[in-house]
């Protein structure tokens, strides 16, 4: 599967730069914005995280297939899952002091409800992801979803407390695991798949079509197809909440992104610029913190910006501006990384949670 695995790992390295875009853009430009180069950068809300997480729930999956044929091997693999899904809470909760709207400590909950189900047969990845979409809708009847949020700043002052907390973790808070385990849950149903076969990457490929275009063409269409506000907007939420439509519409953007990539690995996985980008791919811990970290103060500098609330509420920043370091960002990363790797074979947060967690 050598030839495959460039092709994974540059899939996520197209997710850590839409991720780049998408953090770059929120704190320093407009989400409201959605025209010309704007509009182009906010296209990237949503889709990038959601391919993040399928592509973690598909590195669970890889990483555990030889648990599949050796059952003395789960209890161990199990266990160093559990070990990095703990890592990453606590890490994603620290990390959220300085960025609260951190996907790490969402990231370890996933892990930990997937560590519960790593050796049973594939379809009950899609059943558990159906299910944690279910659950999601049956907590937005019972709770309103902005309980908690102050939607004017997008903060969540009760964060810290034992109610808020929950509610934010498991229901509305930016990445809750209900319902975005179910990306995770879709990544290890990937994972499973025989890449070895041709068909395997045009049955994913058209799988992503069919869930995207038909969902994206209701949405599109939603307002001449009712006259129910509540239905229209059911129909065209984005983010957040992540109803149903939501959901379908960038997992099936995310299969098609997986596929795609999958298949230019096979064509380009001896070319070096590959072999540089999939080594980033490989790095998407470290480089998702470096960006949040670095990458602020570095914009922050370059735009004349204060990293507080009174300087981030200044006029945004051109989208040509965010743009243009967004890919001088990524371009830096790709060549640390590539250095980086002639010595170390994972980069410096990978390498701190492979040697807590084994």
């Amino acid at each position: 599967m050598k030839q495959r695995i460039i092709g994974f790992d540059l899939a996520r390295a197209y997710a850590i730069l839409g991720m780049f875009i998408v953090n770059f853009n929120t704190v320093f430009g407009s989400l409201t914005n959605k025209e010309g180069l704007s509009g182009f950068l906010n296209l990237f809300n949503g889709n990038s995280s959601t391919i993040f997480v399928m592509l973690a729930g598909m590195g669970v999956s890889l990483f555990t297939a030889k648990g599949l044929q050796q059952a003395d091997l789960q209890k161990s693999q199990r266990a160093v899952i559990l070990k990095r899904s703990y890592f990453l809470f606590f890490f994603g909760l620290l990390f959220y002091l300085w960025w609260p709207a951190d996907i790490l400590h969402f990231y370890g909950g996933y892990m930990h409800l997937a560590a519960l189900i790593l050796f049973v047969p594939k379809r009950y990845y899609l059943f558990a992801g159906g299910l944690a979409i279910m659950v999601f809708h049956l907590l937005y009847v019972w709770i309103p979803y902005e309980t908690g949020w102050q939607l004017e700043s997008f903060q969540y002052p009760d964060f810290w407390t034992i109610k808020g907390f929950l509610r934010n973790t498991f229901y509305n808070g930016w990445n809750p695991i209900f319902p975005w385990v179910a990306y995770f849950f879709v990544g290890q149903y990937l994972g499973r798949l025989n890449w070895y076969a041709p068909k395997t990457v045009r049955n994913v490929i058209i799988a992503g079509l069919l869930l995207m275009i038909p969902t994206q063409l209701t949405q599109f269409f939603a307002p001449m197809l009712t006259s129910n506000a509540d239905v229209v907007a059911y129909l065209q939420a984005d983010y957040l909440p992540p109803f149903l439509p939501f959901m379908l519409a960038t997992m099936g953007f995310g299969l098609i992104v997986i596929g795609i990539s999958m298949k230019i690995g096979e064509k380009v996985q001896n070319h070096p610029w590959a072999k540089s980008i999939a080594i980033t791919g490989k790095h998407t811990l470290t480089h998702y913190v470096a960006h949040i970290t670095i990458g602020f103060i570095l914009l922050a500098i370059i735009t004349g910006k204060t990293l507080d609330e009174e300087g981030l509420d200044a006029l945004p920043t051109p989208p040509i501006v965010i743009l243009l370091f967004t890919i001088g960002y990524f371009i830096v990363s790709c060549t640390v990384s590539h250095f980086w790797a002639k010595r170390f074979s994972n980069g410096p947060l990978e390498t701190l949670m492979r040697k807590i967690s084994g």
